[in-house]
């Protein structure tokens, strides 16, 4: 009798034993989402055990307001890397929400509740989560205003009567053109997109040549008496600072317009110098439209 209760006791300890050494998967929220009005939202959590990312999870998530009933979100989670988990929601608002997570692999489950804030938008767009704010397209405004005004300058000088007439009507046109909001975020979307892909072929963009780019265009500009204005009402020091960044993306861009020269002057080298612009240009737009759809792009 002895023996069997010693014996029981020891299974008991050893159940007790392996309960405790069973994994424990810890949760960290690695992309918090951003607030929009009718639209989903998405989210992504980290698993990891003993700092090790885990994977093949299926993960599900019970969303609630804490501090106001606004109902609960259910969310399904996709594994999208090792050891993150993406879900997308509905939000009602931004704000404090807290997340029930559960989480199963091979009959083991665990629920961890973690705090989840959704933020307000911090832009108009967002390109790979790197956002496209208001100031953006404030600034590109203020650009296509700029060259629409030189351009504008440029041609009172140069045609008289119905050819003058005829090019301030197209610059007017021009001009309401540029309150398309959706035409700005174009062009954001068109330059940031092409950066992000030179700077994935290994390209830098170096001060040397950013600087010497800014300084090409700033003789252009100081040619021009309306232009050398504008830019005095927006603010000289903010117009370069942003004019910097600007080309630190342009150059990137050039380098990928560059490698497609290279590429189409190599595979048709009896082609002309139009020739090869115009193929280069082509391979240039259905490079653009790949990268674009490669890319995580968000409307807000």
């Amino acid at each position: 009798m002895k023996k069997l209760l010693a014996s029981l006791f020891i299974l008991m300890v050893m159940q007790l034993a392996s309960c405790s050494q069973e994994a424990e998967w810890n949760v960290d929220v690695a992309k918090e989402p951003a607030f929009t009005e009718g639209k989903e939202s998405e989210f992504e959590i980290k698993v990891t055990e003993d700092g090790k990312a885990v994977s093949g999870l299926d993960v599900s998530a019970e969303l609630a307001m804490g501090s106001m009933d606004h109902g609960t979100v259910n969310v399904d989670l996709k594994e999208v890397s090792e050891g993150i988990y993406s879900g997308s929601a509905r939000f009602s608002m931004a704000g404090k929400w807290e997340a029930a997570f559960t989480l199963e692999k091979d009959g083991a489950k665990q629920d961890k509740v973690v705090d989840l804030n959704v933020k307000k938008p911090e832009g108009v767009a967002s390109i790979n989560g790197e956002w496209i704010t208001n100031e953006d397209l404030d600034f590109y405004k203020f650009i296509n205003e700029l060259h629409i005004e030189i351009n504008r300058e440029t041609d009172k000088a140069k045609y008289s009567g119905e050819k003058l007439d005829e090019a301030l009507v197209y610059w007017d046109n021009q001009e309401k053109l540029n309150e398309d909001k959706n035409q700005l975020l174009t062009q954001i979307i068109r330059l940031r997109a092409m950066a992000m892909l030179g700077q994935e072929k290994g390209h830098k963009a170096t001060d040397q040549e950013v600087n010497d780019a800014i300084d090409k265009v700033r003789s252009q500009y100081n040619n021009s008496e309306v232009a050398k204005k504008l830019i005095a009402e927006y603010g000289e020091e903010k117009f370069w600072r942003i004019q910097k960044l600007q080309y630190e993306r342009i150059v990137l861009t050039q380098k990928v317009q560059n490698d497609l020269i290279q590429k189409v002057k190599k595979e048709n080298p009896k082609a002309g110098e139009q020739e090869v612009q115009f193929t280069a240009e082509k391979e240039y737009e259905e490079l653009l439209v790949s990268q674009v759809n490669s890319l995580k792009i968000k409307i807000m």
